[in-house]
């Protein structure tokens, strides 16, 4: 699941969005996955996965090499990763949809209890898938390379070998077995409590008692009154639950150091590398370049905002705030739709074609309802059925962003489904390239029909903010995990000691232009991919990185670009980053690739600095 929670926190939005523009608002019909929680069709899939896997593992379990010795290797090997791939399939659908259903309301008991019983039956069925991986990868090389050579099993090969690069790194059978099981008590506990806690967190604010994603557009109010009432009630809730917090993220910090010990990982991060196919010294050179860019970045850009507002330093609930003397208006659901696929259509209409079903196959839930799941999210489920789109939408410029965003993973989970459930889904650093990119477009369309420079400066800017709220900010947030994984491996850390390290890593990133008073502290605790996904974040910054590299090598040379890009989001997961991206000439290897990303964003800067200067 493609979750944005982290990005949304800092990227919030007004709570002034309500009227006849943002009424009706859709929501997704998940019938195509199942009728209802207790329909006949979901009980028998779920008796039917269970009796699936079972019957799987007696049939192959300690057999596979001598099925790879015997006539027809290959043959009878693709034989059974289809068999497989189907059954991964089948899983997919029923957790896709648990998940789903729980993400609707993660307050409501029903769906609390329906959602943690799947997840167990799920986990206690896909026990017996576990020794395929690990007996594939005890497999003589040379036979399966021989195998690997009838094209019916050879269709698999990308499968494979990223299932192979696996082996360094995993153990003997029964204990897989144990991480296996115990996750829905662990791991998958812990990320639960997170995500029902923050759903019942209340936030008074002017004595208007609101969850947590309607307190968070306070931080973008044209009034600072209310941005500074909002932070507060914010920080103050926050730090009530800090010592909750603090108990969640030293317990699965532990839980993945145990993780990485038994499985020999060298880096706190190798685990994320590996899943995302990057090479540790690619993640490492955008890190450093970003770092380096921050002073040219964020802390030129907030300082440059501080002056817009009078100020020497913005308080840190300015930092999202509308700029002054810009009007704000309500973007109605139907604007937005045909804003984004305007800008979709004149790249590619058959991008506009496959995201205009979201909208006409009610794939979309947009409304902002109490326990919904906060910020916004693409679930590719499964490819025997499609992706859907979560949005908490109010109706400001940067909900169109978002909506431009999720459409973007939306087509592309589209486009890769047919290489199978196995095969489609894409590394976390190359599956936010559709999404930023579709943001790119739709950005570049409002800014070519902006109606003066007025309006043009305030697009500007509300795209120069994005950029660092994708890179700079994320990237702080990469630095902030891996100071707290790393520290958590001497001993539990106290609330405070987190709460310095997030002061520390912030004040570094955002600049002098910032003034992170008290309460700020607190911030921390209710960023989503810490807990669901460690060190995920670089994956934004790697995908607006590479998009802007993209986005003009399309400027300089459209001709044929949109083919060529479609086809490396049809790719899905069967190709390393380094071949998908040789058809364009980049290269993210070199050095110098993510210094291209960066100058976008500095002459972008520099652009709003020569405005000053002219007005």
């Amino acid at each position: 699941m493609l979750r944005r929670l982290d990005r949304l926190a800092f990227v919030p939005r007004s709570p002034d969005a309500s009227g006849a523009a943002l009424d009706n608002l859709p929501q997704w019909d998940l019938s195509d996955l199942y009728p209802g929680l207790d329909s006949p069709e979901l009980q028998s899939d779920l008796a039917a996965i269970a009796a699936e896997c079972a019957n799987f593992e007696e049939a192959y379990k300690g057999k596979l090499a001598g099925i790879l010795d015997g006539a027809d290797a290959g043959g009878q090997m693709a034989t059974i990763v289809s068999r497989y791939e189907k059954i991964e399939d089948l899983l997919g659908r029923l957790y896709s949809y648990a998940g789903l259903v729980y993400s609707g309301d993660t307050t409501d008991p029903v769906r609390a209890k329906f959602y943690g019983d799947v997840q167990e039956k799920l986990t206690e069925a896909s026990t017996h898938l576990l020794f395929f991986t690990l007996e594939l990868n005890r497999l003589d090389d040379a036979k399966m390379e021989a195998a690997l050579a009838a094209p019916e099993f050879g269709k698999y090969r990308p499968w494979i070998e990223d299932v192979r690069a696996e082996k360094p790194y995993q153990l003997e059978d029964r204990i897989e077995q144990l991480f296996h099981e115990k996750g829905v008590t662990g791991r998958g506990a812990w990320n639960r409590l997170f995500d029902e806690t923050i759903a019942g967190l209340r936030f008074d604010v002017a004595g208007e008692i609101l969850p947590l994603e309607q307190a968070l557009n306070f931080l973008a109010e044209p009034d600072e009154d209310k941005r500074r009432v909002g932070a507060e009630a914010l920080a103050k809730v926050f730090g009530e639950n800090l010592r909750l917090f603090t108990l969640i993220t030293n317990t699965l910090a532990k839980d993945k150091d145990i993780s990485d010990r038994w499985r020999g990982f060298e880096d706190i991060a190798d685990s994320r590398h590996l899943a995302n196919r990057v090479e540790r010294e690619v993640v490492d050179a955008l890190v450093s370049a970003v770092h380096a860019a921050y002073p040219r970045l964020a802390h030129r850009y907030y300082k440059l905002k501080a002056r817009w507002f009078g100020k020497e330093k913005l308080e840190y609930w300015d930092r999202n705030a509308p700029l002054p003397k810009v009007e704000t208006r309500t973007i109605g659901w139907d604007e937005a739709r045909d804003t984004v696929l305007g800008a979709y259509s004149t790249f590619s209409p058959r991008m506009a074609d496959i995201a205009r079903d979201f909208f006409d196959k009610s794939w979309i839930d947009a409304g902002v309802r109490p326990g919904k799941a906060t910020g916004a999210f693409a679930h590719p489920t499964v490819p025997s059925a499609h992706p859907y789109v979560l949005l908490n939408y109010l109706g400001k410029p940067r909900d169109v962003m978002t909506l431009a965003h999720e459409l973007g993973h939306g087509v592309h989970q589209v486009l890769a489904a047919p290489n199978g459930a196995l095969m489609a889904p894409t590394p976390l650093t190359l599956a936010e390239t559709a999404s930023v990119f579709g943001e790119m477009l739709t950005f570049r369309r409002l800014l070519a029909a902006a109606p003066d420079a007025r309006a043009r400066k305030a697009m500007l800017a509300s795209k120069v903010e994005d950029m660092i709220n994708t890179v700079v900010r994320q990237i702080a947030f990469y630095t902030f995990e891996r100071r707290i994984h790393t520290e958590r491996k001497n001993g539990e850390l106290t609330a405070e000691r987190i709460c310095q390290i997030w002061m520390e890593v912030q004040a570094e990133s955002l600049g002098k232009g910032i003034h992170l008073g008290p309460g700020y502290e607190n911030y921390w605790v209710y960023i989503g991919h810490f807990i669901h996904s460690p060190f995920y974040v670089y994956a934004y910054a790697f995908g607006d990185c590479l998009v802007n590299s993209l986005y003009a090598v399309y400027e300089n040379a459209s001709e044929g670009f949109a083919e060529r890009y479609l086809g490396m989001l049809a790719a899905g997961g069967t190709r390393h980053h380094s071949e998908l991206l040789k058809p364009f000439g980049l290269d993210a290897r070199d050095p110098a690739f993510w210094q291209t990303g960066l100058n976008l964003i500095e002459r972008m800067i520099a652009e709003l600095e020569a405005m000053e200067e002219e007005a």
